[in-house]
């Protein structure tokens, strides 16, 4: 059943292609840090769904005019922005009976945590466009995520045996892994600057949490204070992840 995020995808998509100027298509990228002055807005959904979803834009986008030769860019978006918003509400209401608006709508400065990534692709030039989405329906799911939130810190993971806490402060190294591919020798050697290698992952599959050759845990790449992070959607059982540091016994 589609929720608020993937409905405003949907009218974002074609809303963008039909009134900016040279019909810029949005595609799903990787999450990158926006640079300096990077701006946003923000949208308070009420109803059967709730909660703040907010899009952040490349202040590069400024500079181009799609919405409009002569306008003042930053309103103009805040003005379609608030259109995508509102008109999010209106298809999911049409496709799943959820009734829901937009409460408030407020221009933002620049968050760390993102939910998905975009870019808006313009001729030649492509503008990054980053999505925090933290609007859901409310119910039984939000009074456990907040009981959750408040129980007693365990002393260590469960299902662990005795006197294991002795290496819980070891340190690992841990990476993320983005997908992989085979390529032949003679394909290595001939790379260079601008060359690209197609990774046998699609944008939208969660990323791997690699420790020890292992996969511990897989996630949602983030921003954090302008840094890539992993928020863990997967994750192995205690025993399962000690494995990738079998050598340590």
């Amino acid at each position: 059943m589609k929720n608020y995020l993937e409905c405003w995808i949907g009218v974002a998509t074609a809303l963008f292609s039909q009134a900016l100027a040279g019909e810029p298509e949005l595609v799903e990228s990787l999450p990158m840090p926006l640079a300096p002055g990077a701006f946003g807005f923000a949208a308070r959904i009420a109803g059967d769904e709730e909660g703040r979803f907010s899009v952040l834009l490349d202040p590069a986008i400024l500079e181009s005019p799609l919405v409009g030769e002569g306008m003042d860019q930053k309103a103009g978006w805040a003005e379609l922005l608030r259109e995508v918003a509102e008109a999010a509400a209106g298809e999911l209401l049409a496709k799943t009976g959820k009734k829901c608006r937009v409460e408030k709508f407020e221009e933002i400065g620049p968050e760390s945590k993102i939910s998905r990534a975009f870019q808006l692709k313009s001729g030649e030039r492509a503008f990054a466009l980053l999505i925090r989405d933290e609007v859901r329906a409310p119910g039984p799911a939000a009074a456990a995520s907040a009981a959750e939130a408040v129980a007693p810190a365990r002393s260590g993971p469960p299902g662990l045996s005795a006197g294991i806490e002795l290496l819980l402060d070891v340190e690992l190294e841990a990476a993320l892994r983005f997908g992989c591919t085979e390529l032949p020798l003679a394909e290595i050697l001939d790379l260079g600057p601008g060359d690209v290698v197609q990774l046998d992952r699609n944008v939208a599959d969660p990323v791997d949490l690699i420790v020890g050759d292992k996969i511990v845990a897989r996630g949602e790449v983030v921003l954090v204070n302008g840094n890539f992070g992993l928020r863990v959607t997967e994750v192995a059982s205690p025993r399962k992840r000690l494995e990738s540091i079998r050598c340590l016994f």
